[in-house]
């Protein structure tokens, strides 16, 4: 079995060989776009008359632009799908037409870790511009809290245990499998009060913290996000960085579309980079988008 038609309509970062691959389900010439479409109108003259579909999570695949393609029954994100409320695809408009939509999880989440440890170590012993006490610390046994316990928030709790760390965490349903590795769970703004350093890992558009638990964090502490997006309320956050010695960490995912303006801060560290966008998670996520496809097509 093949698709009439494959179209990337946005630069998903897949490796060369991925894309010719591709061109082995694909009756026609596969479509490459290395730029984003900019609107729907754009979107929908990429796809044309396609039946399948990549795209990065940078482009949203809405139900109108679904809709304006009647012959779409694949949509391969080159991102990680955690549920519907997330995706920059209208899954459930997808489902209920009969449009098969696959992501692909922990492709990049080594290099995320290594993000977070290093830009933590630069800021506790002031090796970059910043330097959170007055004096030097270390790793060894500072607080840490980690809110949503899934595979990232899991692998860094390993990593921070190694620096012999206090890890505990925060997440919707509690996980034994972790609490039996030694972390503390805790009710968030128990966690909030206990913990020095907070990392949030949590599904695109989950806003979970707002004035209140800013409150609770109190001063004197280290937020990090590296979600897709924030995670909290932005003007709260503001409120609390303006304190001495609250500092916060993003790489270019978490601090989005505010990256200029949270530049402006002294006390926000800010990477233009993705933090788990590595050689290593590239390599991982061509492989995934294409298991997916083929995949897909045993089933057809």
């Amino acid at each position: 079995m093949k698709f009439n038609k494959i179209v990337l309509v946005d630069k998903t970062g897949l490796r060369d060989w991925a894309i010719s691959d591709l061109q082995k389900y694909s009756i026609e010439a596969v479509d490459v776009y290395e730029d984003y479409p900019g609107s729907d109108s754009v979107l929908v003259r990429r796809i044309g008359k396609a039946d399948c579909v990549l795209v990065s999570w940078n482009t949203r695949i809405s139900e109108k632009v679904m809709k304006e393609c009647p012959n779409l029954k694949y949509v391969g994100m080159c991102c990680s799908l955690y549920d519907a409320s997330s995706a920059n695809v209208d899954i459930k408009y997808a489902r209920n037409n009969g449009i098969e939509v696959r992501g692909v999880r922990d492709y990049g989440d080594e290099g995320l870790i290594e993000f977070i440890i290093s830009e933590l170590i630069r800021l506790i012993k002031g090796l970059g511009e910043n330097q959170w006490k007055d004096e030097p610390v270390e790793l060894t046994n500072r607080k840490l809290g980690i809110i949503g316990m899934g595979t990232t928030g899991q692998m860094l709790a390993d990593r921070a245990k190694a620096f012999q760390m206090e890890v505990s965490y925060y997440n919707r349903s509690r996980k034994p499998n972790v609490e039996d590795d030694g972390v503390n769970y805790m009710p968030l703004k128990e966690l909030l009060s206990n913990c020095e350093i907070i990392s949030t890992h949590l599904p695109k558009n989950t806003n979970l913290l707002d004035d209140e638990h800013f409150r609770a964090f109190g001063n004197g502490k280290i937020l990090i996000n590296t979600s897709l997006g924030l995670t909290f309320e932005k003007d709260s956050f503001l409120n609390w960085i303006s304190e001495d010695y609250n500092y916060a960490i993003f790489d270019g995912d978490g601090v989005g579309e505010h990256q200029e303006e949270f530049q402006k801060y002294k006390q926000i560290i800010v990477s233009q980079k993705v933090g788990g966008w590595t050689s290593e998670a590239i390599d991982r996520l061509s492989k995934k988008v294409i298991e997916n496809v083929e995949d897909y097509m045993k089933m057809e």
